[in-house]
């Protein structure tokens, strides 16, 4: 009986822990309610988003379908690379679609048929240049984890590959570079993750793509495929904290899947743009359901 009190009493102590730091992150991590940050990797000016609500996501989707535009996709086998795939599938605003990894993927249903698959050894990257060449708009959502490849391996994977793919991109006549990042990302961050996030954001940026938007999600609200136990403890207790107070720490892998197909279809204001969590988030609400 006293193991079942104690029990009682240590899920009460823990669910009010919660609530109060959930009410502490609410206070300290507000956002403006008009911010939605664009600004530059290199420093840029940063502006607000007053608009991305108002417009006629419909209209846009239309308008872009008639341009005959093809795309690229980097990750396709991750979480987020999975979701937009879907998204662009779903909302069928480029002609042709390419998958490029490191193998090939299997997909059922009648929507993935016209699914063109490119093969590539990312250790080698300049001999697969021709699989970059004649896409219009580029998506990146590759990345791994320090605990799955080790610290050279995610360098290698986040940064070397990841820009190296952008080059043979831009070279291959790409116009348009969105890139899945992180929120804190720094090239002069102490913390290795974001330092190498941030670092290839500035790199991606200085290679003068017509239009490079960086999207910098929170925690990502999803169900990972891959057991990842400390990203795991963060989207529990980002979830609880969801349901009780509004942060900018965390935001459904949905939203941000759905942002980066709405971004692609509105006119830039900047060469280059980085979408913070809140911006990403209110993006992902105007595509819909």
């Amino acid at each position: 009986m006293r193991v079942v009190e104690h029990l009682v009493s240590s899920l009460v102590l823990v669910s009010v822990s919660v609530l109060v730091l959930a009410v502490v992150l609410g206070y300290f991590f507000q956002e403006d309610p008009d911010s939605g940050q664009f600004s530059s990797a290199n420093g840029g000016v940063v502006f607000v988003v007053v608009h991305s609500m108002a417009e006629d996501m419909k209209t846009l989707e239309e308008n872009f379908r008639q341009q005959n535009r093809s795309c690229f996709l980097l990750g396709a086998s991750g979480e987020t690379g999975g979701l937009l795939l879907r998204e662009l599938l779903e909302r069928n605003v480029f002609s042709r679609i390419t998958l490029i990894g490191r193998r090939q993927l299997t997909f059922e249903g009648e929507a993935y048929k016209n699914l063109v698959q490119e093969v590539v050894d990312f250790e080698k990257l300049e001999d697969y240049a021709a699989a970059f060449q004649g896409h219009d708009v580029g998506y990146c959502c590759l990345g791994t984890t320090r605990a799955k490849s080790g610290a050279d391996g995610f360098i290698r994977v986040d940064h070397d590959y990841v820009l190296k793919s952008a080059e043979l991109a831009k070279a291959g006549g790409c116009s348009q570079f969105h890139l899945e990042s992180s929120r804190g990302a720094d090239k002069t961050s102490s913390l290795l993750y974001l330092k190498v996030k941030g670092q290839v954001e500035a790199d991606i940026e200085a290679l003068g793509f017509e239009r490079c938007s960086i999207y910098r999600p929170g925690v990502l609200l999803v169900d990972r495929q891959e057991s990842r136990p400390g990203e795991w403890l963060a989207r529990k207790f980002f979830s609880a904290v969801s349901a009780v107070v509004s942060t900018p720490m965390s935001i459904p892998i949905q939203a941000v899947a759905k942002a980066m197909v709405s971004n692609t279809l509105r006119q830039a204001e900047q060469k280059t743009e980085i979408l913070e969590n809140k911006a990403i988030g209110e993006l992902g609400k105007s595509a819909g359901k």
